[in-house]
C-alpha cells in the first residue's frame, strides 16, 4: 500500500485571532475595525473565513452589533488568555528597550565593590530607577564560575583569571595596597621593613581559592619568603577590623584604609619590597546576549557615553 504525504498550509492567521478578539472585545464590526486601524468590510469578510475554517457560527449579528454564539464564548476563552499574554510581552519589551524595567545581575568583589562600583551603580539607579539590580558578593574565581555558568550578567573583580576564549576581561582601574598593623605592631610602623621581617608576624589574609591569597603568594615566593595566612578572612571588609583588633597584620587597599589611618587606628607597615599593583576588571561573557540594561549599566561602569 502506498501512502501519498500532502502537505497542507494552514490558513489561519494569528491575524484572524487577533481581528476575533478585537470584535468579540467591541461586540461590533466596526468599532473593531477602527480599534484595529483597518475597514469593516475586511474585518467582515475575515470572520466569514474564520468560521468556515472552523466549521460553526462564532457571531450573532443583529442590528445592535454582534454577540458571540456558545462556541464563540469557548474559543474567546483560549484567544483571550493568548492575546493578552502576548500583549503583555510586548509591553514588557517596550519597557525593557526604554531602560523602564529588567533585570540585571552582578558579581562583584569586595575591593572593586567599594572602590569602584558602588558610585557607578549609584548613577544607574539614580537614572533608570525601574531596572532591578541583584549584586552578589564573590571571590574573583567564584564570580569567574557564576559567568561561565550564566548566572550573571557580568563581573567587576580583581584580577580575574578567565578560563574560556568567550570571556572578555577589561581592566577599569589600578589600585595599591598597604601593610597595615594594630597597635600592638607598632614598633613595625617605625621603621621600613623586608618581608623576611614580618614573616613570623601572624598575618590576615582572605583564603586558599581567592585572587588575593594567590597575589600574595606569588609576592613572598618572588622574594623568596614564606607565604602562611594565621587568621583567614572571609571577606576583605572583615581584614581591616581584625587588624585594628590586633589579630595580625594584614593587607588593605590604601584608599579604603584611609580613614582608619587619619585616626591613627592603624598604621602602615612599610616595607623594602614594593607591593605590584592590582587591578579592577570587568569581565564579560561575549558568547551570551546582552538585554538593553545590562549592555547600558556596562557602558556606564566603563564610563562610555
Amino acid at each position: 500500500m502506498n501512502f501519498v504525504w500532502q502537505e497542507v498550509t494552514p490558513t489561519i492567521t494569528y491575524d484572524y485571532y487577533r481581528i476575533f478578539y478585537a470584535v468579540a472585545q467591541c461586540r461590533s464590526f466596526t468599532r473593531a475595525a477602527e480599534l484595529l486601524d483597518n475597514n469593516q468590510p475586511n474585518v467582515t469578510r475575515v470572520m466569514n473565513n474564520l468560521e468556515e475554517e472552523l466549521g460553526c457560527k462564532l457571531f450573532i449579528r443583529s442590528n445592535r452589533g454582534v454577540t458571540l454564539t456558545p462556541e464563540g464564548e469557548r474559543l474567546y476563552e483560549h484567544v483571550a488568555v493568548a492575546c493578552e499574554q502576548l500583549q503583555m510581552g510586548e509591553e514588557e519589551l517596550r519597557r525593557d528597550l526604554s531602560l523602564e524595567s529588567g533585570v540585571v545581575t552582578i558579581a562583584a568583589s569586595e575591593s572593586a565593590l567599594h572602590l569602584l562600583l558602588l558610585d557607578k551603580l549609584s548613577r544607574f539607579h539614580e537614572r533608570y530607577p525601574g531596572v532591578h539590580l541583584r549584586i552578589y558578593n564573590y571571590t574573583s574565581p567564584q564570580a569567574i564560575g557564576a559567568l561561565e555558568k550564566g548566572l550573571i550578567d557580568c563581573a567587576v573583580i580583581t584580577a580575574p583569571v578567565p578560563t574560556r576564549v568567550s570571556l572578555r576581561a577589561t581592566p577599569l582601574f589600578h589600585f595599591r595596597e598597604i601593610l597595615l598593623g594594630g597597635p600592638k605592631f607598632k614598633r613595625l610602623t617605625e621603621d621600613i621593613c623586608r618581608l623576611r621581617d614580618i614573616e613570623s608576624c601572624s598575618l590576615v589574609c582572605l583564603g586558599p581559592g581567592t585572587s588575593t591569597f594567590a597575589f600574595y603568594q606569588k609576592f613572598f615566593l618572588t622574594h623568596d619568603c614564606t607565604f602562611r595566612v594565621d587568621m583567614e578572612a572571609a571577606t576583605m571588609d572583615q581584614v581591616l577590623p581584625m587588624v585594628r583588633h590586633n589579630l595580625g597584620i594584614g593587607f588593605y587597599s590604601e584608599t579604603l584604609a584611609a580613614e582608619a589611618l587619619a585616626r591613627q587606628e592603624v598604621g602602615q607597615i612599610r616595607l623594602v619590597e614594593p607591593i605590584p599593583e592590582r587591578t579592577v576588571t570587568l569581565v564579560e561573557d561575549t558568547a551570551r546576549h546582552q538585554g538593553p540594561a545590562v549592555r547600558r549599566l556596562i557602558n556606564m561602569i566603563r564610563d562610555e557615553n
